[in-house]
């Protein structure tokens, strides 16, 4: 039997893969996949396994099941979530990207923000034109969402929140994006050195309560696995912790210094790494761009608005060349 080719899903690099061969290991990148799952696919490709053939087999699956991806009218959500397309074939999958993108305009209160929304749609521009994330993998709260399960109240927000790393394997890159209010609270459980805990506002923060960094950090920061990569962007005020992460980079002395002492949980190094940007720190409040620019016409925060452009003018940037308020640890 003659050895077939097969493609990583991390660099792209083809290789040979020998028959019966239950694992292999990209000798560009090392990335190590499992290979047994594509035996199925060999008399549909005769014998040329590749991503190509990977993703059109699941697409048609999941089109003769009655689960399309047409869009409802005026959402920026796609449907299905990309977890009904890797249950579609358990076992392998290539590396996923995706978003969580959540903006809270608070439309109904004395608390409005404008220009939330804008934020969200332009990052998910960034995302899909300069990253190459999948429409159906980015997943968007706000209050224009024509689906209840889409408004981006405290509930929905946590359930978003196990979207976004369920299922979560090595070479996955995550992105938490959200545009809205930040709150300080008193810290109860004694764990903050400045004696506040760093909360986002969803749309009914008034009857639910705020989320916490605490909370944000259990629900999106402990879940991640050995080589999963989340990127946390928080326009809002108050957010410079707002992961509740160990590290934050001093951009003056140029390195990251340790916030506060480390607890056992947070010694592992078998975890992703988590990195998060913020608007301002925790002591400050976030500005928009009508506050920046004078009389702007975009009214979105400056943050956001700064950063995508930067990134689009530069998509290789690295964290150290920007200017922003960064928190990040190795998990």
């Amino acid at each position: 039997m003659m050895d077939t080719r097969s493609q990583c899903y991390r660099c792209g690099q083809r290789f040979s893969v020998p028959p019966n061969t239950a694992t292999i290991m990209c000798p560009s990148c090392k990335f190590e996949t499992k290979t047994q799952s594509f035996e199925r696919l060999k008399s549909q490709d005769g014998g040329q396994i590749s991503f190509r053939s990977f993703i059109e087999t699941a697409r048609t699956k999941l089109s003769r099941s009655g689960t399309g991806s047409s869009k409802s009218n005026k959402s920026l959500n796609c449907k299905p979530s990309t977890l009904l397309f890797s249950e579609s074939l358990s076992g392998l999958r290539p590396c996923r990207k995706r978003a969580l993108l959540i903006g809270v305009t608070y439309k109904n209160s004395k608390q409005k923000l404008k220009g939330t929304i804008i934020d969200v749609k332009g990052f998910r521009g960034l995302l899909m034109d300069t990253f190459t994330f999948p429409e159906e993998d980015i997943r968007v709260l706000t209050e224009e969402e024509p689906e209840p399960d889409f408004v981006p109240t405290k509930k929905n927000i946590q359930n978003s929140f196990k979207w976004l790393v369920e299922d979560c394997m090595a070479g996955d890159s995550l992105v938490f994006y959200f545009s809205g209010h930040g709150v300080r609270q008193f810290d109860f459980d004694s764990d903050e050195s400045d004696g506040f805990d760093e909360s986002i506002c969803p749309v009914d923060f008034v009857e639910a309560g705020t989320i916490t960094d605490d909370e944000i950090k259990s629900a999106i920061v402990r879940p991640l696995k050995k080589g999963v990569t989340l990127n946390a962007i928080v326009d809002a005020c108050h957010s410079g912790t707002v992961l509740d992460l160990p590290y934050v980079y001093n951009r003056k002395a140029k390195k990251w210094e340790i916030s506060k002492r480390l607890s056992e949980d947070e010694k592992h190094t078998d975890r992703g790494l988590a990195i998060s940007i913020a608007a301002c720190e925790d002591r400050q409040v976030a500005a928009d761009t009508s506050s920046c620019i004078g009389k702007s016409s975009i009214n979105g925060g400056a943050m956001t608005s700064v950063l995508i452009q930067i990134v689009k003018k530069n998509p290789t940037i690295t964290y150290e060349a920007s200017t922003f308020c960064f928190q990040g640890v190795q998990r």
